[in-house]
């Protein structure tokens, strides 16, 4: 598509130059597109920031290297066409207008038009969860998930955080959403996958959500976030939903530090090797196994085999007899700090192995 086109500032406005400008914006308006690659291409052609604007939420913009921006105004000093439904089409020229830029801008708002006309696609109705997975979809563009979060009643800018809940029941993720209580200016939910997702709007925005879920319930919360960006909050959410255990259910995307790279990045595979994971499988496939695993986990949670002990509701006798079987299996010893730190990186490994694939 950009081969059609020459660079905009040596072109006079003639016949022939003013076709190869509508050629170049009807091509998007045929071929498969959407509005961040439209706006994008228009900004590479003009050679000048270029964008787009419309009544109620939605503010795109992209500079001639391709970088897109989802908030702002339109600068006062901008080439600018507004159009019937509040649509607003401009060019950032910092000198003089160029010869075809009138028409650029006549092109560029037929194609937007084109592009974000719904007139045709029933509304979803306020609140329906489609909404949610629209809003935090990595696949959607801008224009979409600013339409889906003004069907929510947020704007692209609002602060939101995001949260992945996995529980073993329903009422586990309605726990959860009833606890975060009075604070959120709102709450917005939608079954992901194999986890359940909630956006939260939030009225202090120095403050952020404290949860205390369910038993057999885990939480990842993102940091806080602009509305528009939530598709990133999700992912990060998903990752730290990942690494949660019955010991510590709420994780923090912004607390896990390098354990995030670890779960984005490794594999079933790579994780096959450890030998400390297979160590831990043998020890879960004992008698009292899944016990065991909880001892490992408080003792790596917690300073002390008494603490240990009561975050699992064991005599701490108990919890030292089976922390030195364990000790056996796994050949080192876990109430030192080297110790404590390689068992919490097994331990982070097999989470991160069986809670790999879809989400």
């Amino acid at each position: 598509m950009e081969g059609l086109i020459l660079r905009l500032s040596a072109l006079d406005a003639d016949a022939e130059n003013a076709l190869r400008v509508i050629g170049f914006f009807d091509q998007m308006i045929t071929g498969p597109t959407d509005v961040d690659t439209l706006v994008r291409n228009a900004a590479r052609l003009a050679e000048c920031p270029a964008g787009v604007r419309v009544d109620g939420g939605l503010f795109v913009r992209a500079d001639p290297s391709g970088r897109l921006s989802t908030a702002g105004k339109v600068p006062a000093s901008a080439i600018r066409r507004k159009f019937a439904g509040g649509m607003t089409i401009w060019l950032e020229r910092a000198s003089d207008p160029l010869p075809l830029d009138a028409m650029v801008l006549e092109r560029f708002a037929i194609t937007a038009a084109a592009l974000l006309d719904h007139s045709r696609v029933p509304a979803p109705e306020l609140g329906d969860p489609a909404l949610v997975e629209l809003a935090l979809s990595d696949s959607a563009g801008i224009a979409e998930r600013s339409r889906a979060l003004q069907l929510l009643g947020l704007a692209p800018t609002t602060p939101v955080f995001v949260l992945a809940v996995r529980s073993s029941t329903t009422s586990g993720f309605d726990e959860v959403v009833a606890a975060l209580g009075g604070r959120p200016a709102g709450v917005r939910t939608a079954d992901l996958g194999q986890q359940r997702a909630a956006l939260v709007s939030w009225l202090f925005p120095d403050t952020e959500p404290h949860i205390r879920p369910p038993a057999g319930t885990i939480v990842g919360i993102a940091e806080r976030t602009p509305a528009i960006e939530a598709p990133r909050a999700w992912r990060s959410a998903r990752t730290a939903v990942r690494l949660g255990t019955a010991v510590q259910p709420v994780v923090r995307a912004a607390e896990l530090g390098g354990f995030a790279l670890l779960a984005e990045r490794l594999t079933a595979a790579d994780i096959a090797t450890v030998a400390d994971v297979t160590a831990l499988d043998q020890l879960a496939r004992g008698a009292s196994g899944a016990e065991t695993l909880d001892i490992l986990i408080a003792v790596e949670a917690t300073d002390s085999v008494r603490k240990a002990a009561a975050a699992v509701f064991r005599h701490h006798s108990t919890v030292a007899a089976r922390l030195a079987l364990a000790e056996s299996v796994l050949g080192f010893r876990v109430d030192t700090p080297a110790g404590r730190a390689r068992l919490q990186l097994a331990l982070v490994l097999r989470r991160i192995r069986d809670t790999a694939g879809p989400t």
